[in-house]
């Protein structure tokens, strides 16, 4: 007879992809900042955040429910998760140049995408590292 165990799924801690994004957005700012002042650090901070904000949405949304026995409702909460990201990053969008104009939009694109990049680590950021014993 074979035993059912149940295994029960780990959640995944995406606390370092969110961290990369911060980080990549910080070093462009910081690079602003030395090039340009204030506007470029305001203008790098607010890419930074125009990618950071949706990406939070779509973990929270996306994974908030998982379900193996029912692998149509995960589906369905990551499609929902993917157009409420892409909705919300339109509208950060139109608010950030409709209400405050980036002072120098190569730094709020150049921000925007190194924080977009850092999903291409996201494997390695979210694998298990080894605990190391004293």
């Amino acid at each position: 007879m074979h035993r059912h165990v149940a295994t029960r799924r780990r959640r995944l801690d995406f606390t370092r992809l969110f961290l990369a994004q911060g980080l990549a957005t910080l070093t462009v700012a910081l690079l602003a900042g030395l090039r340009h002042g204030h506007e470029g650090v305001l203008s790098a901070l607010l890419g930074g955040a125009v990618s950071l904000l949706p990406t939070l949405y779509f973990v929270w949304r996306g994974l908030r429910i998982r379900d193996g026995r029912r692998p149509r409702v995960s589906v369905m909460n990551l499609y929902q998760a993917a157009m409420g990201k892409f909705g919300l990053t339109v509208a950060l969008f139109v608010i950030v140049f409709v209400t405050v104009p980036p002072s120098n939009p190569a730094f709020f694109f150049v921000a925007y995408v190194a924080a977009q990049l850092m999903h291409w680590l996201t494997p390695w950021l979210l694998r298990d590292r080894p605990t190391h014993r004293t």
